[in-house]
């Protein structure tokens, strides 16, 4: 598998040439780097990317993982972070910064699927193999990988977006509640169900 996504250079040349912030982004919080971020925010990008560098990874996972490969993937992981970078200024704290970022994420991977399902609708309607333009390096495709993908090809879309939330991001029932504008009795319904239908496919299925 790639690397996980990595900053901008440029993001992380102005954090590391921040010698005027005197303080160590690592021994903060979460909350204490967006206050940090609110207040340097563009002349200096330390706390912003100290944010990014906690989540990097596993934000490349749930794109991947949401999406079926790592090129889009990675183009995704991109523009959630330059939409944190110039929405983190008004993000006002009423969710954790995590549930934020998650939530960009989610709607930056549906757009991504929607774009991308349009694209094979057109090639199909044109009678082309979308597979004849990818190259040799295309990412292998979910039903390629095992572990969670190899469970997630099994479950319909909305049911794919909550495992991937619970299992990859680790986030509470409330907050996959709060990104996908669910009812938090109902989320914990469609994760039970999905994890049942699972179950009938696959042994040893424990929840995190």
């Amino acid at each position: 598998m790639a690397a996980a996504t990595q900053l901008p250079a440029f993001l992380v040349l102005n954090a590391d040439q921040s010698i005027a912030s005197r303080y160590d982004p690592k021994e903060l919080s979460d909350e204490e780097l967006v206050e940090r971020a609110h207040a340097e925010l563009f002349h200096i990008t330390r706390a912003y990317a100290e944010l990014m560098q906690r989540y990097q990874r596993t934000l490349f996972n749930v794109c991947a993982r949401y999406l079926g490969n790592e090129r889009d993937a990675d183009d995704v992981c991109q523009e959630v972070m330059l939409k944190v970078l110039y929405g983190l200024r008004n993000f006002e704290g009423k969710s954790k910064f995590k549930t934020w970022l998650y939530s960009i994420t989610y709607n930056e991977c549906i757009t991504q699927y929607r774009k991308e399902r349009r694209k094979r609708r057109l090639m199909d309607a044109l009678s082309l193999d979308p597979l004849e333009e990818a190259s040799e390096e295309k990412a292998p495709k979910l039903e390629e990988r095992g572990g969670l993908d190899r469970w997630l090809v099994h479950v319909n879309s909305i049911d794919r977006e909550i495992l991937v939330l619970r299992f990859v991001a680790e986030l509470e029932f409330q907050e996959i509640a709060d990104i996908m504008h669910m009812g938090l009795s109902a989320t914990k319904m469609r994760y039970k169900r999905a994890l049942d239908r699972l179950r009938e496919k696959f042994s040893g299925l424990a929840e995190p």
